[in-house]
């Protein structure tokens, strides 16, 4: 079976371990394991009878609860069939610029998206951005390119045409960074708004940061057209089957969209489980309270480890460099383990030193630790 680009992937894991896919203990998909909420299991089950039914192809009521949720009209959102279905639109529409920056390591996706319509990519490695706050709980990273790349920048996205700034590349990151977990500041993006024709901060990751620390751009979206935020309700709510997310941006930006895509690209239970989820502010609590206790287990019981260094993270994940192979390392788990790692050869950069483990419970933590010791 072929290895697979992207965590998760329990078929694979279980053929290799030689057990049943739900023996599985996965720590290579960056879902919660507090969900699903009972919420959104209830309002799922409620909905059944409505299976019967066209969606509502304009989905009114949970535009109306996003709106709720981050205070914003309902015309400057977009659900999708999850963050990829988004993504590739997105890719369509970055590829009529002249080309698009590339922060890297990058989410493979990215290149799935951009390499369909034969976009022209700029990497540009995270090794050049350059870290500055330190004040909270959570470090803040700003987004700094470095001068060599700046440089680069200002000759290939701004062209002097008659006194006027002229902007023909777009921008994409996500935030918190995957695979590496870094948060970067609000502040620090901001500027970038004004120096690309499009920017896309893909914050899949951003629920898992409490509000008092989170950096999202969604707050001035309404300011800036050239902005689109993207969001997953997969990951935080644990709802990577229902396949739900959505992009903020604004409306004409949308509707150009709504003609490239399906009529009904999210089903009525998944349109349901994500009213339901917005609105359970305990479930909410509870998540923040949950990770950064565990994470901290997770991340010290790796530095102790010999061999391996962990990588501090704003998100429900860890990037964890190795000095051996990690793709043999994934296997050993899983063979004499049945533990499922993220090997990051998907991320060229990274290759086979390095390897991503979800957070998960205390006593899964500890399971993975004890693991990772005998290997």
């Amino acid at each position: 079976m072929r290895q697979p680009a992207h965590g998760g992937n329990l078929a694979w894991a279980a053929a290799l371990a030689g057990c049943p896919p739900d023996a599985i203990l996965d720590f290579s998909a960056s879902i919660s394991p507090l969900g699903p909420p009972n919420s959104a299991i209830a309002a799922i089950q409620s909905q059944i009878g409505n299976l019967k039914h066209y969606p509502d192809p304009n989905y009114s009521e949970l535009r109306l609860a996003l709106s709720h949720f981050h205070q914003l009209p309902p015309e400057l959102i977009l659900p999708g069939n999850g963050s990829a279905e988004l993504l590739t639109l997105i890719g369509r529409e970055l590829s009529q610029l002249a080309a698009t920056t590339l922060i890297t390591p990058a989410f493979g996706d990215y290149y799935r998206t951009l390499a369909g319509y034969n976009a022209k990519v700029l990497e540009c490695p995270l090794s050049l951005v350059t870290c500055t706050e330190r004040s909270r709980s959570i470090d803040h990273w700003s987004l700094v390119l470095s001068e060599a790349v700046g440089a680069a920048s200002r000759r290939e996205v701004l062209v002097i045409d008659k006194g006027q700034k002229t902007k023909d590349k777009g921008l994409l990151l996500n935030n918190p960074h995957n695979p590496t977990g870094k948060l970067f500041s609000r502040d620090s993006i901001l500027p970038y708004l004004e120096q690309f024709a499009l920017v896309v901060v893909d914050e899949a990751f951003m629920d898992f940061v409490p509000p008092n620390e989170e950096q999202s751009l969604i707050p001035v979206v309404q300011e800036h057209p050239n902005l689109v935020v993207l969001r997953s309700l997969t990951k935080f709510y644990s709802l990577p089957g229902l396949r739900l997310g959505y992009a903020i941006a604004h409306p004409d930006c949308l509707a150009k969209w709504q003609l490239w895509r399906d009529p009904w690209p999210v089903n009525t239970l998944a349109a349901a489980a994500a009213i339901a989820a917005l609105q359970d502010t305990e479930f909410q609590q509870q998540t923040w309270a949950w990770l950064p206790p565990a994470r901290n287990q997770l991340f010290q019981g790796l530095a102790e480890i010999p061999g391996l260094q962990p990588q501090a993270s704003a998100a429900n994940f860890l990037l964890v460099e190795s000095q051996e192979s990690t793709s043999q390392l994934q296997q050993k788990l899983l063979k004499h383990h049945q533990i499922l790692i993220r090997d990051c050869l998907s991320f060229k950069e990274l290759g086979d030193r390095f390897f991503r483990v979800a957070v998960r419970s205390q006593s899964d933590n500890q399971r993975l630790l004890t693991a990772l010791k005998e290997s």
